[in-house]
């Protein structure tokens, strides 16, 4: 009977959730979808990806669609026999972000219930988390991949939870495989790697609780190995998606540098520390978790406009020189944020309630659980300060593996935003539950950590504008008085707002536990209070960042990239300026769909008026120069570093030249002019000249400078591909493209002598595969970044296709790990029952 209950109980559970997540996203029951910047971009960046599999059924693993191609591993593709991925796209069943919402609150209940086997502290603890701000920053800004793969933090913790604390060795075991396998499916390696940092500290204090003999050593060891077993099967079920980004990361600005000069060494892996560090979080931005808008929140604060037309009409009133006027502008950032990250959409608040919850469960929860949590939660607030912090920034990036590849050290407080609510519901039950704990030294510490807190507030109420500032640096070196002082007092004000409400928060919280000790408040409706404030909280402050303006009728979400304008368009921009993007670009995208429909043929577009490598509008219409992607190829990042960012008249020419931008777009986003580049060098050509370089920086120094029609530069290490290969100048050859798709080209060449083929492609040294007359051939990499083939003399077909092995390799990885997942789970059920089955006869 008992057991039915509980049951009752958690599938109400579950339905408050689907309640809540629905309740937060109600324009979804009108149809509308949330209007996400970065899946704007992905749309417009995978338009050739989608339109392949659309139109042929099939699936392509490269795209020439942004910066000159590269593989769409990264991009959206899909794996046959992905079954995993196919598991976790039947969870997100409900429409975004629903789906993210509920399996956030859902993920972890399930966590709760291990950690204290209690629906009621589950449940709470499940909206401390799934209502953490920062997931609410990150869906709108449209990091799907990301909140996707936090999703599955919970469960996984919990699966191991299972093994370690619990002992329930079969169950733990299905449950880490199956989530550790989803985790890696979502595909956003950055997140699971700082949820394996944590877990690095549950391991030492399981392994010291074995050594201190508080557990089996012989468990320890059991558990250690089912876990492990568990995580090398989760990562086998996604063979083809890691061995296919393992060998793409190789070749990627994650990859080994290539160049050495100020920012890069040769063969030195990673990221340069500057591109790593760029999104540090400040040592004081940390009270962020604890007061959302302590440094101003976000840059683009619901207040910013308002404080914005302010400052433009006193800067009218008071500034009457241009130079006084140039020198402010020198100052200017954000309004609202003035903290130490180059601009962020938000903080990363955790609620009051939480936080001061999370400090008492350091003195109240159980030590099997008090003291990894403390460290894992130090170490990643000291990691998230990044550049603030640099000792133990340089220690990680130059001694821990794999750290080096990611960026936005910020990001990794998702740790303490898991951590804090497991912390608090933990020493929250033990609070109410717990009879070793005496009620003096509850009133002891309560009154410690609540006085504490409390007076902390107060502190920064009464002194918190000399304590803290509110400007940054710069605005004190360049802003006149009158505008300093402006904007410290609107800071301050929204400071005091927030800071005040978390006072009332803690204040109400510490007074419910306070209450239930002197037996005036029942337990359950201390959790009530505690539940309900906290939940007002955080849905508030969430709201300033996810909310209705995010979401906009299907028609636009689903076609981001409008050629017409309109007074229906027009209208819906007035109504929700997150559609202002759309009619803005119109006459840009009018103009690239023009040209992509007057010319049919196989070419790139330099488009210079929405930034080059920012924008996907371009990609959405034909190949692009340029595009929007985290993880670009090292060989074109170099180029842009070296060609784009100086923009010399006359050397990028000629590499636009070679990158075969057939067009250039420029002039203004209403009157954008579309201009023909009769220099291009087309798709391939043949060149009667090499120029033997010995280092990658003569290579791409010389390709600025070089007629590429005629002469080809190639690394001295290719020499030996000349071998018995004569290159010979034949002023009547040619090479044409014959056949284009992503993933296949054909060409037709004629000459009389032996030449050297340049092909306006990326070059790419795994799963390029090239045939001439249909015999495999070896090709080489030409102009730094081009792929390039031998040619004899006479008439000839050339062909090059994309064929990874990894892929095909992975997916008989993949299906092999799940099923043995299967088999084992299978296995392990059955041994469950027939147990419970001996028992049932042995019981009669």
């Amino acid at each position: 009977m008992a057991k039915n209950k509980n049951l009752i109980y958690i599938a109400a559970s579950l339905v408050v959730f689907i309640v809540l997540a629905f309740l937060y996203s109600t324009p979804v029951f009108t149809g509308k979808q949330l209007f996400q910047h970065d899946i704007v971009q992905y749309r417009g960046g995978a338009k050739e990806l989608l339109d392949y599999r659309a139109n042929t059924g099939d699936e392509t693993y490269w795209s020439d669609s942004m910066f000159g191609g590269m593989p769409t591993y990264q991009m959206g593709s899909q794996f046959k026999g992905d079954i995993i991925k196919k598991i976790d796209s039947n969870l997100n069943f409900f429409p975004r972000p629903v789906n993210y919402l509920f399996l956030l609150f859902a993920g972890f209940f399930l966590l709760g219930m291990v950690a204290v086997r209690n629906w009621k502290y589950a449940l709470l603890g499940a909206t401390f988390f799934g209502l953490s701000t920062y997931f609410y920053i990150i869906i709108a800004a449209g990091h799907n991949g990301k909140v996707n793969t936090i999703e599955y933090f919970a469960p996984l913790l919990a699966g191991i939870l299972l093994v370690y604390i619990r002992k329930n060795y079969i169950w733990g075991f299905i449950v880490t495989t199956l989530f550790m396998g989803l985790q890696i499916a979502a595909n956003h390696p950055q997140m699971t790697y700082y949820l394996f940092i944590a877990l690095g500290f549950l391991f030492l204090s399981e392994l010291i609780r074995a050594i201190q003999k508080k557990t089996p050593m012989k468990h320890f060891l059991i558990s250690s190995g089912i876990i492990a077993a568990a995580c090398v099967i989760g990562v086998g079920m996604n063979s083809q998606r890691i061995m296919a980004n393992a060998e793409y990361v190789k070749e990627t600005v994650r990859g080994k540098q290539i160049l050495d000069n100020d920012t890069h060494t040769s063969g030195k892996s990673g990221m340069d520390k500057e591109s790593m560090l760029m999104w540090s979080y400040g040592r004081l931005e940390t009270l962020n978790l604890f007061i959302p808008r302590l440094m101003g929140g976000g840059s683009q604060e619901p207040e910013a406009k308002d404080i914005m037309n302010k400052v433009q009409e006193l800067v009218q009133e008071n500034v009457h020189s241009q130079a006084e006027y140039d020198r402010i502008t020198k100052g200017f950032g954000s309004v609202t944020y003035w903290g130490d990250q180059p601009g962020t959409s938000g903080p990363a608040y955790q609620g009051a309630i939480v936080c001061f919850l999370a400090l008492l469960g350091f003195f109240f929860a159980w030590k099997k659980y008090r003291y990894w949590i403390l460290g894992a939660s130090i170490l990643t607030v000291l990691l998230a300060w990044g550049s603030n912090f640099m000792p133990l920034s340089d220690f990680f990036i130059d001694f821990v593996p794999i750290y080096n590849k990611f960026r936005a050290p910020s990001s990794i407080l998702v740790i303490v935003e898991l951590l804090f609510p497991l912390i608090a519901i933990i020493g929250l039950y033990r609070f109410f539950t717990d009879e070793k704990l005496t009620e003096e030294y509850k009133k002891k510490i309560l009154l410690y950590v609540g006085g504490g807190t409390l007076g902390f507030l107060l502190i920064l109420l009464i002194f918190g504008k000399s304590l803290l500032g509110f400007h940054t640096e710069n605005e004190k070196l360049y802003f006149p008085p009158f505008l300093l002082d402006y904007l410290v007092d609107e800071r301050f004000k929204l400071f005091r707002i927030d800071a005040i409400k978390a006072f009332i928060y803690v204040a109400i919280a510490a007074g419910a536990l306070f209450m239930v000790l002197k037996k005036k408040l029942n337990q359950n409706i201390a959790l009530i209070i505690l539940g309900v404030v906290s939940l007002f909280d955080l849905w508030t402050v969430n709201k300033r960042y996810l909310n209705d303006e995010n979401y906009v009728d299907k028609v636009f979400a689903e076609n981001p990239f409008q050629t017409e304008s309109s007074d229906l368009l027009a209208e819906k921009v007035q109504a929700n300026p997150s559609l202002g993007s759309i009619l803005a670009n119109v006459q840009v995208n009018k103009t690239l769909e023009t040209i992509a429909e007057k010319d049919k043929t196989h070419y790139r577009i330099f488009n210079n008026l929405l930034g080059t490598f920012s924008e996907t509008n371009t990609s959405y219409f034909k190949s692009s120069i340029g595009g929007y992607h985290a993880v670009k190829l090292r060989r074109y990042d170099d180029v842009i570093n070296e060609y784009f960012q100086v923009m010399d008249s006359v050397k990028l020419p000629n590499v636009l030249n070679l990158l075969n931008a057939k067009y250039w777009v420029a002039g203004d986003p209403e009157h954008p002019q579309a201009m023909p580049n009769p220099k291009a060098n087309g798709n391939a050509w043949f060149v009667s000249d090499l120029k033997f370089v010995n280092s990658p920086n003569q290579e791409i120094k010389s390709i600025g400078v070089i007629d590429s029609k005629k002469t080809a530069v190639i690394a001295s290490a290719d020499k030996e591909y000349f071998n018995n290969k004569p290159v010979q100048a034949d002023p009547t050859a040619f090479i044409n493209l014959t056949k284009y798709q992503p993933n296949e080209l054909e060409f037709r060449s004629e000459s009389k002598t032996p030449q050297l083929a340049v092909f306006s492609e990326i070059y790419y040294p795994h799963g390029w595969k090239m045939f001439v007359d249909d015999k495999e051939v070896p090709y080489i990499k030409a102009d730094y970044l081009l792929r390039a083939v031998h040619v004899p003399a006479g008439k000839h077909n050339i062909r090059m296709i994309f064929e990874p092995e990894v892929i095909e390799t992975g997916k008989w990885i993949s299906l092999l790990c799940f099923g043995l997942f299967i088999i084992l789970s299978g296995f392990g059920i059955y041994f469950i029952y027939r147990k419970r089955d001996k028992r049932k006869v042995e019981n009669i």
